[in-house]
Formats: structure tokens, C-alpha cells, sequence
């Protein structure tokens, strides 16, 4: 009834109850130590204690700070904000992950339903509330890592943190507990299967779940209890500690442990490391960020200083930290005072470097002519694909193959870049000049090398051969540096002896493929290697597809500088020519009346799939796996956020394992203790240059071995790769499912784009079908349908200038005020 919005005492209706299967309820807020926290509460009692104090003083902290940030929402669209008197928090108390390793954590239930100050009850703002968990987080690492008396308690039993915050002495013993969890998961699928043979196909309940779980997590135990209770746990987790590591159950002599005394600390610096913190979580919104988001970074800066002192004596230094880094940031928006969460700074650092960019490409556009057609066919008179190009085609093709510094090739999905290419490269050639084509990822890259025929490579190992290395300041920012002729890589101690793999002659033309996607300072530091160079740059890509991870208006701004700049025009991807014509208008709806029309000529042509809530969302796209699987067709599922996507591939998977498509007795771990089976879809998150995956490549497992896992291509089955099961723990996952991120740059048969993605999620999601192309939307009418998907092309608008940050930074909207609350915990 809590839940539901009600009074739990008398059942009293709390203000307007929210009956769509998709409102938010509760919010929770969870604390997740490390888990080598939870092996050293196991093993000494006194740090069990000390453990769940600090557990208890954050949840504390967490409790002020909600109540200091937050406000109440109410009436048409939540427009009438409301100070608050009283929040409703439930708090759960764990001690295990599901496997029955020690895993302590807590999780914080926020309901939504508050008590305002004229003594009515609505909602909590819950916008406010995602952006304020920033903060929440960052809390918890200043708890671990400064509070007296658990540093205190840590160093009694000779316990100190590492750089990660884990217990250092610890920490080994984390990564063969999630191997044992592998070998639970096995034993849990045979029980499982076997329960169902026996009970003619029925799935077993929750109680009988819980029965396999302890016997699954008890089997080929050495001293395998015959009831799983507290003392039982405990007493079988410390053997297999001392299995892991003898000395690990051995009691540890005290060490003296040093802290930094507050007034040594170098505020300036940790103003630098807040502001760099904030820049860094800025990437989504054109590079501006919030109060909370500076607070935050200022908390996390100091949590690594070395400090250890109460929480509440350490309050005007995190104030002093955070107005220090205000100082350090460009305010965005004039005015009145700023609230905490809207978005309106913007890091000095950032700001300098989309200016020295411009700047910068601006020198690089030298001017110089396109080859006409005429030209351009004698010198690709080879390339049998010059007849098929279009007029736009043939002028960027044209402009690459000419001598302007800068050329600029924009286009929408599934314009034939691939073909453009190829002549412009064969053009080029017949100059003899030569292209190298780079991508932003090594897997984007080697299809460009295969498709196009010119030499091709990542953009940083270009940059890595000419002697550009990332390194770490000490404020924490990642930047270039360039190392000289006869100096040493700092890291690997080799010398640099200049470029090996790529060495480049004046005129040679660098072509950036996906250039959409390349981040600010990695395009500087690639014009400034092709000014000293003098070779020109073509960036080739499409701003309104995914973005980089980092800062993006790299694309954008080659388009405003270069000599020659040209967009394709027209789509060769789909086998419908009028579908083909509607994606360019999904791609750039003029206004919010044109992403309406487009939207309904959408639902029209029957690319829009009405649902009634979130798990019939994730339902239909499950389904539509299964369809076009039968099928023996790809089909590209696109969802919102990294969660989604993970309980979608979870879906799909237990469907199959279901049907008897997989066998879920084999199984190896892949990132987040994700479950992979042989005949999986899965991605590799990491270049291995040992095993030859990529980045983002996608595979399906053939086989799972004791110590490795094979791989082959969804592309082409004959490209066998093996890795490790230590590399499938880290960089593996599942992958019938996945962000826009995820499947930018593919071509399949179908494509189906789930809710809650952004204007870029959608574009990327509705141009991956070949034949079939499909946005489901949570709706109760079409006319809603209607308004959702024109909603969606107008979310998430890219801010790729600063006049664009500087814009929506002036213009925060609903702005909120926050007040004072009575505290009720049940």
C-alpha cells in the first residue's frame, strides 16, 4: 500500500494516484561498497560492526542531503513547484549477491509521494532527483575512503585502501568469487532443468528457487552444509578464502595510518579535479554542467586527498572546493541565482579548446579545386561502381579526390559512402596520391580498409605512430601529448623514433571516417598533425547519428570551415524508395510541427508499434527477434540505455534457452557476471590485438572451453577468434540488444528502436532495416503514438557550438526551490 501511494496505517489515498504500469514509484538509492568491504566484515567481527556504522552514518548523509535538494511537483504537466515537510524512506539491508557470495549493500526507497507545505500530498521531482544522485554517489566515496573510524578499524586489522578504493590486501581474493559464481550459475541451471523434467515442463516458484539457490551454491563445497544458515555461510566462505589465500584468514598486525591534515590540503588543485570531474559527465549535453555536478566532483576530489575526518567537519572544505571550481568554470546563463541541477557551466578548458579548434581548421581549409566529373572518371576509369553514383555522390568523391585543405562530407544513413569512397580513393590514386582512411574505433576502421581498398587504420594509432600519447594530469584530465624524436614513452620506457606505420607525404589525403564521433580534442590533435604535414584532412560522417564519447562539435565545425563541403542527398540503403525519402526527414524535422507530420506518416506507413507500457516495450522487441530469426535475419534491437538493452538480452536468452536453442549447463561469465552461452549474439567491448576482436565487433560463441570461448563473426562464420575467459569477464556481453552506440555503422534486415531513446537513438534505430524498419512507443492512442515519436526527434537536440550551449544554458526552464522536510523512516 506504501508503494502504491497510500498510507500504509490507514490506507488513506495520498494526493492523485499515478495509474500508468510505467510511473515511477520509488527511487532508489543504493550503497555498493567494493566487495572486498564485505570479505573483511566476513572475516572480523569488530569490521562487521564498523561496516554496517558507516553504512548507517552515509545513509545519514544521504537522507540530508535529499532533504535539503529536493522539491515536490504538482498539478497540469508538474508546473507549480512545492517545498517539502516530509519524505517516506524504506531501507533494505543486504548481505549477499544472489550467488551467496558476501556482498553488503543497501538499498534506499524513496517514495515518490511527499507531503508538501500547505499539508498536500504529490510528487517528489524526480528530475531533480536523478540529476541530485550525482552527489549521492559521490557521497559514498568520500565515506569509504575518509571516515575516522572505519579507516581507523581497517588499519587495526592491518587493512589499508588502493587507488580504487578497494582493501588492498583484499582485493585478489574478489575476481575467483566470481568464478565460483560461474560454477553456482551451472549447478543452478542443471537443478533448474532437472526440476522441470520432473514436474512436466512447469517453472518452478519463487520458494523452489530459493531451494536451488542454497543447494546449487552448496554443491562441491568442501564441507558442503546440510542447511544453509548464518554460521554454516560464514564458516564455509572463510575455507574457500583460505583456499584462495592461506594468509587471507590470518589476523594482521596494526599499522599506523596517516592522513593528510585539512590545512595541507591544495584546494586549487582540488578545485581543478571537481571541475575536471564535472566536464568529463558533460559530454551528453555539449560540455555544460550543473552545481550538483561541480559539488559532486568536489566531494570525489576530496574523498582521494588523503583526508580522514568526520563528515560534518569536512563540509566548508567541499564548499570552499566547489565555489573555487565555479570560479574555474564560464557561466553560461545571466540572471538570477542558478538552482543546483539546471545545467548552466561550462569547463574554461573546454571552452578554450572548441575556440582553438576553430581556429585551427580554419588554417587547415587552404583553398584549392574539386576534380570535375570528367576528371574524376578518367582517373577512377577502373572502379566499375563510378557509373552508379548520384550527383551528390560524385561531388564529394570529387571534393576528397581535390586539393582543398579541408573537405567536409556529410550524408544520412545508407547514402552509399562506401562507394563514394572507393572512387575518391581511385581518383586519388590516379593523381598518385595516396588516401589513409581513419575511424574513431578499430572495427569502423578495418571495414573501411575491407570495402574501400585504401590503407586504413584507428585515429589513435595514427596519432600513437606520430608520437601523440593520452597521459593524466594531476587533476585527472585526460589529454594529448606528443612525444619527440629520441624521448622515451614514459609508460613503456621505449624511444620514439618517429612514425613507422604511417608515414605522410604532403598531399596525401587523410580521410576520417564516422567523423560524427570523433571528440574535440582528438580532432585537434589531428589537424594540427595534418598542418605541420601540409596533407589534407576529409571528415567524413553524419553529426545526427551517435555521438563521440567525448566532446562532440568536431564534425560540425570542419562543416562550417571547409574549403568544400557537401551533403548526400539521397538513400540507397532501403528496398523502399518512399521510406528512403521519409528517414531524411526523421533525420532533420524542421521544427516540432514537422516531427508531428513526420511521425504521423510514420505510423501511417506502419513504422510505429503502440504498446501500454514498458514491459510490453521490451515484449515487442523481444518477439520481433524471435520473427526475424526464424527467418534466419538479422534484426538490429536498439534500446534507450545500457539497462534496457541488458534486460532485453536477458529476455531473448532465457526465451531461447526455453525453446532448447541453448543449453544453459555450459556457461562462461562476461561483464556484470552476465550469463553467455554457446550460440549467443555477444560483442567484445575491447580491442585485443592478441586474439584479433575489436571493439563493438559482434559474434556468436561456438564453443566454451575451461579456459577460453570461441568466437565467430555474425558477419562472416569462417573469422574464428578465441579469447580467455578472463578477458569474457571484463570486455564480453550479451548482444541481441544494444545502445545506439552500439549499432552505429551496422546494416541489417530489420531494425526495431525501443522508447526512451533520443533524437539520435531513434534516427540510428529507424535506418538499420534494409526491408523493415519499426519504433515502438508506450501509448494509449495513435494520436499520443503521434506525439511521442515527434517528441523523440526533438529530444536530446546536439549542442555542437558554444552559441548552442550557451542557448541552452540561458534557457533551464521549469526552474524549482527546495525546502525543509520532517524525516519518517518505517
Amino acid at each position: 500500500m506504501w508503494i502504491t501511494g497510500h498510507d500504509p496505517v490507514s490506507g488513506e489515498e495520498r494526493g492523485r494516484q499515478r495509474l500508468s504500469a510505467d510511473a515511477d514509484l520509488l527511487l532508489d538509492g543504493t550503497l555498493n561498497h567494493p566487495k572486498s568491504y564485505s570479505i573483511a566484515a566476513l572475516l572480523h567481527p569488530e569490521l562487521a560492526t564498523e561496516f554496517e556504522a558507516l553504512q548507517d552514518r552515509l545513509r545519514d548523509q544521504i537522507l540530508l542531503t535529499w532533504q535539503r535538494e529536493l522539491n515536490a511537483r504538482r498539478g497540469h504537466g508538474g508546473l507549480i513547484r512545492e517545498d517539502i515537510t516530509r519524505i517516506e524512506v524504506v531501507e533494505l539491508q543486504h548481505r549477499r549477491s544472489r550467488a551467496l557470495d558476501p556482498h553488503a549493500h543497501r538499498h534506499m526507497w524513496l517514495n515518490i509521494k511527499v507531503l508538501g507545505e500547505d499539508g498536500k500530498w504529490s510528487n517528489v521531482d524526480s528530475r531533480v532527483a536523478m540529476k541530485l544522485h550525482t552527489v549521492i554517489n559521490a557521497e559514498g566515496d568520500l565515506a569509504a575512503r575518509t571516515d575516522p573510524q572505519w579507516m581507523a578499524a581497517l588499519a587495526r586489522h592491518g587493512f589499508t585502501l588502493d587507488d580504487d578504493g578497494e582493501v588492498a590486501q583484499l582485493a585478489g581474493a574478489v575476481r575467483p568469487f566470481s568464478r565460483r559464481s560461474a560454477q553456482i550459475e551451472r549447478n543452478r541451471a542443471r537443478l533448474v532443468a532437472v526440476w522441470t523434467a520432473e514436474h512436466d515442463g512447469a517453472r518452478p516458484s519463487i520458494r523452489v528457487l530459493t531451494q536451488i539457490d542454497r543447494r546449487a551454491w552448496a554443491m562441491s563445497r568442501p564441507n558442503k552444509p546440510a542447511h544453509l544458515d548464518e554460521q554454516s555461510w560464514e564458516a564455509t566462505v572463510r575455507d574457500e578464502l583460505e583456499v584462495i589465500e592461506p594468509a587471507l584468514t590470518r589476523d594482521r598486525s596494526p599499522i599506523a595510518h596517516t592522513a593528510t591534515p585539512t590545512d595541507a590540503l591544495d584546494l586549487d588543485l582540488l578545485s581543478d579535479a571537481a571541475v575536471v570531474d564535472a566536464d568529463a559527465r558533460s559530454t551528453r549535453s555539449g560540455g555544460r554542467f550543473s552545481s550538483f555536478d561541480l559539488r559532486a566532483g568536489a566531494i570525489r576530489a576530496l574523498s582521494r586527498s588523503g583526508v580522514i575526518a568526520p563528515r560534518d567537519t569536512l563540509t566548508a572544505t567541499i564548499d570552499e572546493i566547489s565555489e573555487r571550481a565555479h570560479r574555474k568554470s564560464v557561466r553560461l546563463a545571466g540572471g538570477a541565482d542558478i538552482p543546483g541541477h539546471v545545467k548552466a557551466y561550462m569547463a574554461t578548458e573546454t571552452m578554450r579548446l572548441k575556440i582553438r579548434l576553430s581556429g585551427r581548421l580554419d588554417a587547415l581549409a587552404s583553398p584549392g579545386r574539386s576534380l570535375l566529373p570528367t576528371e574524376l572518371g578518367r582517373a577512377a576509369a577502373s572502379i566499375e561502381d563510378i557509373d552508379t553514383l548520384d550527383a551528390s555522390q560524385l561531388a564529394a568523391a570529387g571534393a576528397i579526390a581535390g586539393r582543398g585543405g579541408l573537405v567536409a562530407v556529410t550524408g544520412p544513413a545508407g547514402a552509399g559512402k562506401t562507394t563514394m569512397l572507393r572512387v575518391a580513393y581511385a581518383g586519388l590514386a590516379g593523381q598518385r596520391r595516396r588516401m589513409l582512411v581513419v575511424a574513431p574505433t578499430r572495427k569502423a576502421a578495418s571495414v573501411a580498409s575491407r570495402e574501400v581498398g585504401a590503407a586504413a587504420s584507428s585515429l589513435h594509432a595514427l596519432l600513437a605512430d606520430h608520437g601523440y600519447r593520452w597521459h593524466t594530469d594531476s587533476a585527472g584530465a585526460q589529454v594529448w601529448a606528443r612525444l619527440s624524436r629520441g624521448e622515451a614513452d614514459p609508460t613503456t620506457g621505449v624511444v620514439y623514433d618517429g612514425p613507422a606505420r604511417f608515414v605522410l607525404r604532403r598531399g596525401d589525403r587523410i580521410v576520417v571516417d564516422e567523423a560524427g564521433m570523433v571528440d574535440l580534442q582528438t580532432a585537434a590533435a589531428l589537424v594540427d598533425l595534418a598542418l605541420e604535414h601540409g596533407v589534407g584532412v576529409a571528415m567524413v560522417g553524419d553529426p545526427n547519428q551517435a555521438l563521440p564519447v567525448g566532446h562532440a562539435g568536431a564534425m560540425a565545425s570542419a562543416v562550417r570551415y571547409a574549403t568544400a563541403s557537401v551533403e548526400l542527398d539521397t538513400v540507397h540503403r532501403f528496398s523502399d524508395p518512399e521510406y528512403a525519402a521519409l528517414t531524411l526527414r526523421v533525420r532533420n524535422p524542421r521544427d516540432r510541427d514537422d516531427a508531428l507530420q513526420v511521425a504521423g506518416e510514420l505510423l501511417e506507413h506502419g513504422h510505429v508499434q503502440r504498446v501500454a507500457s514498458a514491459e510490453e516495450a521490451r515484449d515487442a522487441m523481444v518477439a520481433a527477434y524471435f520473427d526475424w530469426h526464424a527467418r534466419s535475419k538479422r534484426v538490429a534491437l536498439v534500446a534507450g540505455t545500457n539497462d534496457e538493452a541488458d534486460a532485453i538480452n536477458d529476455a531473448i536468452q532465457q526465451r531461447r534457452v526455453n525453446d532448447g536453442e541453448l543449453d544453459p549447463t555450459t556457461l562462461a561469465l562476461g561483464m556484470g557476471e552476465q550469463h553467455i552461452l554457446v550460440g549467443d549474439i555477444v560483442q567484445t567491448r575491447r580491442n585485443d590485438p592478441r586474439t584479433g576482436v575489436e571493439n563493438r565487433a559482434q559474434w556468436v560463441v561456438r564453443n566454451i572451453w575451461d579456459a577460453s570461448i570461441d568466437l565467430a563473426s555474425v558477419g562472416d562464420s569462417g573469422e574464428i577468434r578465441r579469447v580467455s575467459r578472463e578477458y569474457a569477464l571484463d570486455h564480453l556481453q550479451l548482444a541481441y540488444a544494444s545502445t545506439v552506440h552500439g549499432i552505429q555503422g551496422e546494416t541489417t534486415d530489420a531494425a526495431v528502436v525501443g522508447p526512451d531513446v533520443d533524437a539520435a537513438g531513434l534516427y540510428v534505430g529507424l535506418t538499420r532495416g534494409r526491408h523493415q524498419n519499426v519504433a515502438v512507443t508506450i501509448a494509449r492512442t495513435d494520436q499520443d503514438a503521434i506525439g511521442n515519436i515527434g517528441a523523440t526527434m526533438m529530444r536530446g537536440t546536439t549542442e555542437l557550438t558554444i552559441q548552442d550551449a550557451m542557448r541552452a544554458g540561458s534557457s533551464p526552464g521549469k526552474w524549482c526551490s527546495s525546502g525543509s522536510f520532517e524525516l519518517l523512516m518505517r
